[in-house]
Formats: structure tokens, C-alpha cells, sequence
């Protein structure tokens, strides 16, 4: 029987979602207090991200959502959000799945994810086949690429700063 590896990777994604599905949900029912906003950076072609077609044809790759004072209707479920955001004055629904966001920030608490490593079951199956495992970058500090570090033996090693968190 071959043993399966530990999945901290997946694991740590799985929890760092959770974070902006909760920071979300909280909007969604209370609204955003004070100076809080969101960016929300996501991948276009993931299979579940709804947008307008020019909004697609605009951004094809990748494209980042404010939310601040000009949104309607945000709606939080387990796998996905949709929200009314307003472009050039009209109103227009944007669906999208939790697994295609690439980076969630608040800048009025200078908090920050960055999601490097998406990664789907097919993804799995691959990379137990192929005895590879991805990297992944976590930065809790948007402004911080420097997340991981190489130890020297071949493996990568995660930072988290929390300092930048911490009340003064």
C-alpha cells in the first residue's frame, strides 16, 4: 500500500480561502465598518468565473475587483461569491469561485494573500504521479514577494510575517 503524502500545501490554500470566504460573508451581512475595502485579484478562465464579455475581453488573463462603497447584492456560499459591481456607471453580475482568486488584500489594515499554487484533484493525481510537488507562495504583506526562502537542501521553506499585523 503506498502511502499519500501530507498535503500541507492544499491544506493551507484550503485555510487561506476560508479567510476571505469569511471576510466576505461578514460584508455580505454587516457591510464594510470604517475604511475597510477589498482588492480581489482572480483568474479569468477558471471554468466558474462569470463576468460580462467585454470585462472578459479586457482582462483575459487576470483582473481585480474593488469593493468599497459602489457594490450591491454580494452573496457568499461555500465555493463562490457573486456580486453586483458597478463599471461606467452600469451594473453588472460577476460570479466568482473562491479556487480562481489569486490575491485578497484590505489595505486599511495593510492585510494581504497572495495564492500562488491552485491546484484541482487532476492536479493531484499529477503530482503524485510524477513524485513533484509545486510551491507555493503565502505572503500575509502584499507588498512582500520575498515569501519563501530556499534552506539549501532542494525544498522550499514558508514565512509568515506577522509583525505588520500587530497593533503598536
Amino acid at each position: 500500500m503506498e502511502e499519500s503524502p501530507l498535503r500541507y500545501d492544499v491544506w493551507i490554500e484550503d485555510a487561506l480561502r476560508t479567510v476571505i470566504r469569511n471576510a466576505l460573508a461578514h460584508a455580505a451581512r454587516e457591510g464594510l465598518p470604517g475604511e475597510h475595502h477589498f482588492y480581489i485579484t482572480f483568474r479569468m478562465e477558471d471554468p466558474g468565473v462569470v463576468v460580462p464579455p467585454y470585462l472578459h475581453a479586457q482582462h483575459p488573463e487576470e483582473m481585480t475587483i474593488v469593493i468599497q462603497h459602489q457594490f450591491d447584492n454580494l452573496h457568499v456560499d461555500q465555493d463562490a461569491f457573486e456580486i453586483t459591481l458597478f463599471f461606467k456607471g452600469k451594473g453588472e453580475r460577476l460570479r466568482v469561485p473562491f479556487r480562481a482568486i489569486t490575491a485578497f488584500s484590505d489595505p486599511s489594515v495593510n492585510f494581504g494573500l497572495q495564492l500562488k499554487m491552485i491546484t484541482t484533484d487532476e492536479d493531484d493525481e499529477e503530482l503524485e504521479d510524477d513524485g513533484i510537488y509545486a510551491e507555493q507562495e503565502i505572503s500575509l504583506d502584499a507588498s512582500n514577494s520575498d515569501a519563501t526562502e530556499d534552506d539549501g537542501d532542494g525544498k522550499m521553506g514558508e514565512v509568515i510575517a506577522l509583525d505588520t499585523f500587530r497593533k503598536k
